[in-house]
Parts: structure tokens; C-alpha cells; sequence
């Protein structure tokens, strides 16, 4: 079943409505990886929309306590399993119309430590999740990453630029996954005519991030609201583009209720130094911390910023939350858990 037989044209306008649109009309979705923190967010979007949410978490990253208050809502339902467990997928009760396939480790800290189960999600995890929406004739979406581009030769990054990634790197187990998933997706629906989607999301942050997860934005916020240095790599020149992830949810279910297949860009526009970014954490916390300088993780891209211009054509979306903006929310959030 295609998408105009669901009733979801394309979307288009500014996308006022925050709640929005573009999650309307679905009947119940499957959100893989719901429990962590762009599926967590995701599920709540969901639910506002009125869709039921069944959540797949493993919880090998994700947490509990990130959908601990969606339970209060009878539209959703957490289920604990594996997305690589194909009877897991499979035996899931009822239909859907709709599936998000979130579930991977997306921290360098946690593909690290994780490197096989990183593959193993993006290959048979999507497979699994493929055959579900294959079976249900449901529309599927792959969460795929900017890291498909690797260590980018072309700036900023447009959905048909190759990438420039190395296949053997500490990184490349996530990089490679998400590479293989989209090839994986383009070929099921080929072959099957699956309603699939690809969307390349650029760096989100906000509420719900892990502190200890290894990314710029908590750990620096962690370290500021503690009063320990900012561990800042290299010189702190590479740059990153932060994407608030109230404006990356409306991105991914303005391309999850339209008709297009991507690869798609959703990502912010402001273009900062990870050296930037450390001296405003440090400006908006009040912090008396220093910043300490050290060594740059092997294949640490240098720039990145998305070339948005197809999503904002195709969809009507653009970013709505400055960095600024952002990260005074996402601050807060954090000293609020941390004095819990």
C-alpha cells in the first residue's frame, strides 16, 4: 500500500504546527529504539498526534526511564526485544501502518563498546523491520546519519554526494551499518516495492541525552554544570551543525507522512567550532571550568553541514531552534537532572 492510499500527501508550508501534520492519520506505529533519545521523542510526537506506539527497545542503550511517563498513556505500549530478532519483530501483536527503525547505538562510546551488535542492527535489524512493514504494508523509515559521508570532501554535504568513509576505522562499524542499511532499504524496495524512506540525520541534541555517551553536546554541558574542564579534541577547529531535536522529529514525520524515498538531509544550518560550542556551554551554565585540549579520536571528521535545500523543497522544513536557543533548554534539562 502506498502512500496515497493512507491519505498522506506531501507536506508542505512552514509546518507551524509543532504537534503537526505529519504524524496525523497513522493508526499505530512501531518506533525500533524507542526508548532512546531521538525514539524516545518520537513516541511522545506520536502519541500527541494520536497514533498508537508500540516501542522495541533492548535497552542496550536506550533507557526506561526515557518513555517511563508514556506509560500513563494507553496508546502506548513498551515492549522489551531485540530489533535483530527476527521471531521478536515478527511476533509483535496487531498491524501497523507505519515503521521507524531508530534502534542502534549512535555514540561513538557506545558503537565502540558495542561494535558487532552495531552491525548486526543495521543489517538483520533492518531486514527485520523491513519484512515487518513489507507484511503489514506499512510505510517504513530507515534512521540513517551524517556519518555516511565520513570525512567529507564535499561542504557542505548534498544527499548525492558518495561520502568519503574508511571501511576498516574504529568509526567504521557504525558508518558501514548505516551505509549497508541504506543499501539494504533502496534494494527491498526494488525488489518487494516496499513504502520505504531514508532519512541522513545531522547532529541532534537536546533533553534525554546520555551524559557519560560521548558526544560533544552532554559531555561538555556535564562537565561545565560539575565544574571539571571541557575536554575539547584536537584544537577544537572542526566544526559540526546542531540540529534541536524538536525540529529533527517534525523533519523525520514531515518525510515519514510524504511520498518521497531520499535519501533525505534533516540537520541544522549554523555551522559552529567544537571550540565554539565549549565556550558557550561554559557562557550559558555560568561555569568556572577551563577547557583542556586533547587528542582528536581517529577519523574525526573535520567539517560538517548539511545541504538541506531537498528537504525544504520537498517537504517545507527547516529548523526552527537556533543553537543558542537549543542548548539553553537542553542546559537546563540536564541541571534538573542532575538535582533529582
Amino acid at each position: 500500500m502506498g502512500a496515497r492510499g493512507r491519505g498522506h500527501g506531501r507536506v508542505i508550508g512552514d509546518m507551524t504546527d509543532r504537534a503537526g501534520t505529519a504524524g496525523r492519520g497513522w493508526r499505530r506505529a512501531l518506533v525500533t529504539g524507542g526508548a532512546g533519545f531521538v525514539g524516545s521523542h518520537l513516541c511522545a510526537r506520536l502519541l500527541d498526534d494520536g497514533t498508537d506506539v508500540v516501542c522495541l527497545d533492548n535497552l542496550s542503550t536506550g533507557a526506561r526511564s526515557n518513555v517511563l511517563e508514556l506509560d500513563r498513556r494507553r496508546r502506548f505500549r513498551f515492549v522489551r526485544g531485540d530489533a535483530t530478532d527476527e521471531d521478536a519483530v515478527r511476533g509483535l501483536p496487531g498491524s501497523f501502518d507505519l515503521v521507524l527503525h531508530f534502534a542502534c547505538p549512535a555514540s561513538p562510546a557506545d558503537y565502540l563498546r558495542l561494535p558487532l551488535e552495531t552491525l548486526d542492527v543495521g543489517s538483520n535489524g533492518t531486514r527485520n523491520a523491513l519484512e515487518r512493514a513489507r507484511r503489514d504494508g506499512a510505510r517504513f523509515l530507515l534512521a540513517s546519519t551524517s556519518e555516511v559521508y565520513g570525512d567529507p570532501l564535499e561542504h557542505p554535504q548534498t544527499e548525492t554526494y558518495w561520502g568519503n568513509v574508511n571501511p576498516v576505522g574504529p568509526r567504521s562499524v557504525y558508518d558501514e551499518s548505516k551505509r549497508f542499511g541504506e543499501a539494504l532499504v533502496t534494494a527491498h524496495r526494488g525488489v518487494h516495492g516496499t513504502d520505504a524512506a531514508i532519512v541522513r540525520i545531522f547532529n541532534t541534541y537536546g533533553p534525554r541525552m546520555r551524559t557519560g555517551d560521548g558526544r560533544a553536546v552532554p559531555t561538555f554541558i556535564a562537565q561545565a554544570l560539575d565544574g571539571t574542564p571541557l575536554t575539547v579534541a584536537g584544537d577544537g577547529s572542526q566544526t559540526r551543525s546542531l540540529c534541536y531535536v524538536d525540529d529533527t522529529v517534525d523533519g523525520v514525520l514531515a518525510l515519514a507522512a510524504s511520498e518521497e524515498t531520499g535519501p533525505m538531509n534533516i540537520g541544522g544550518g549554523d555551522e559552529i567550532t567544537m571550540l565554539e560550542l565549549a565556550q558557550r556551554v561554559v557562557e550559558l551554565t555560568g561555569s568556572r571550568s577551563r577547557i583542556r585540549f586533547v587528542e582528536r579520536p581517529v577519523d574525526d571528521p573535520t567539517r560538517r553541514r548539511p545541504d538541506t535545500r531537498l528537504a525544504e523543497q520537498r517537504l517545507g522544513w527547516r529548523p526552527r531552534t537556533g543553537w543558542s536557543e537549543g542548548l539553553e533548554r537542553t542546559i537546563g534539562w540536564f541541571a534538573q537532572a542532575v538535582a533529582a
